[in-house]
């Protein structure tokens, strides 16, 4: 690796590698331009450049290491740390944020330089096929450039199953350039927006009905006085902004071609550094939920919370009374070999009090009264929609976990929050009690809906503002593990 004879600040680090990064894209587009116009590929000598930088780290330590609370920017070992990067113009802040701690209270050193991981060509095409030029096969592209092996892409790291070889340097992160690119594809493939719109404060939903009130939250803040919203991404690519008419800006976002794409996406942004909030439908079932989530995480949110419905299973409980899940039995089964069932997906304290908190401020139902609308407990999760045509076979499991509501997303959005380190809760809200005989019929599904919703989202709202203060002890230790890479 060709390093910087001098140590880097965290500020020239992360200059280094964006250079590099623009540097190895800029190649690469020529290359690809060069190939279309005249059939002329790379030779081997441009194509060593087609690469993504390398960040390296190294702590040697002099003394006792510092004593911090800091669940993240901790040092555990001496050696050389490294990670690819990508887009570091649009992580300079994350990785400022990581760097400086090490830097300053470690006193660990930096150096950049170019790595030896291929940047596949789809990734600097941005989605647009502008630099194709006639008809050229994937194929003979495949032959002259570097194509994405999704054999090479892995989560090793954040499961715990990577393994350096003596004399490679240690992980500093959990995702490395190559699975990073790969996710923020398949974010504009799957939510129609740009990756980069995506908040770091995060709701996950399975209504198309939340939607719509994060839409109308959104306008209305776009025109609200004193607003830190100052802008609204919608699927499509379109965003309407605070400088819009009030009738544009509407027409933009209700007009948004939502309906084609799998798991939507709306994000609410503004500009005080504080983080604005995006809402996803992921749709119904636990792949859903594991996919968009595998991909959420490269952009290492602050926060992902499921607002949903769910079934009641207690006789107590009424139709639109709230779930604040404590514990989650996972019978969704999709994440039993990377996160056993028997491994405990805890609560997180700050999220599951945050909730209880924007709950009464949102309801304005404090002490006996908010404990019967808002009931604290185990969710079930299953992958199966028709679980109640194994009744027989679940009644007992059912029986000993206490559970209190069952649907099909939130155990395996919190057992992903866990593997990837996301801070995770979730609120649901009674649409149906199946096993009392109170099911959703059209009529009173749609009454229920236009009730229920609006107050379910600004409880979800409250709760993201509530958090936003929170931040050192959000990303909590309970997430980490033992060897756990020092970047969050």
């Amino acid at each position: 690796m060709d390093t910087a004879a001098q140590t880097l600040t965290p500020e020239q680090a992360v200059d280094r590698l964006a250079e590099l990064h623009a540097e190895a894209v800029a190649d690469l587009r020529a290359a690809l331009l060069r190939f279309g116009r005249d059939g002329s590929f790379p030779t081997d000598a441009e194509r060593a450049r087609f690469r993504y930088p390398e960040l390296r780290l190294h702590w040697q330590p002099h003394g006792a290491p510092p004593q911090t609370r800091r669940a993240w920017a901790k040092l555990q070992a001496p050696g050389a740390y490294a990670t690819t990067v990508t887009q570091p113009a649009f992580f300079r802040r994350y990785l400022l944020s990581q760097l400086h701690p090490l830097v300053e209270e470690y006193g660990a050193t930096l150096s950049v330089g170019p790595s030896q991981q291929e940047l596949p060509y789809p990734y600097v095409l941005d989605g647009s096929n502008e630099l194709m030029q006639g008809e050229i096969s994937a194929s003979e592209l495949a032959r002259h450039f570097p194509v994405p092996m999704l054999s090479a892409v892995g989560d090793e790291i954040a499961d715990g199953l990577w393994d350096a070889a003596p004399g490679e340097p240690l992980p500093l992160a959990l995702f490395d350039a190559v699975r990073v690119d790969y996710s923020l594809r398949r974010l504009v493939h799957y939510t129609g927006t740009d990756w980069r719109a995506v908040q770091p404060w995060i709701l996950l939903t399975n209504y198309q009905r939340y939607v719509e009130q994060f839409v109308r939250f959104g306008l209305a803040e776009l025109l609200r006085e004193g607003s830190p919203y100052d802008r609204l991404s919608v699927p499509g690519g379109g965003t309407a902004t605070r400088d819009m008419a009030a009738d544009e800006a509407e027409h933009l976002a209700l007009s948004a071609p939502w309906q084609r794409f799998q798991m939507p996406a709306y994000h609410l942004g503004r500009s005080d550094g504080q983080g604005g909030i995006t809402i996803v439908n992921i749709g119904v079932g636990p792949s859903n939920a594991k996919n968009i989530t595998d991909h959420l995480a490269v952009l290492r949110p602050h926060c992902w919370l499921m607002v949903g419905h769910c079934g009641g299973l207690r006789q107590s409980q009424k139709i639109g009374d709230y779930v604040l899940a404590h514990g989650y039995l996972r019978r969704d089964k999709i994440l039993d070999d990377l996160v056993p069932p028997e491994v405990p997906v805890p609560a997180l304290a700050e999220v599951q009090v945050a909730l209880q908190q924007a709950a009464a401020q949102v309801t304005g139902e404090r002490g006996d009264a908010l404990k019967q609308r808002l009931r604290t407990g185990t969710v079930v999760t299953y992958d199966d929609r028709n679980w109640e045509l194994r009744w027989s076979q679940e009644r007992r499991r059912i029986n000993l976990s206490r559970a209190i509501a069952v649907d099909m997303e939130s155990g395996t959005l919190a057992a992903q929050g866990y593997r990837l380190r996301v801070p995770y809760g979730t609120l649901l809200c009674v649409s149906d009690k199946p096993l009392h005989g109170e099911i959703k019929l059209p009529g009173a599904a749609s009454a229920f809906y236009q009730r229920a919703v609006g107050e379910h989202l600004a409880i979800g709202i409250a709760t993201l503002d509530i958090l936003r203060s929170q931040l050192g002890a959000l990303h909590s230790r309970k997430l980490r593990s033992f060897d756990e890479p020092p970047f969050r």
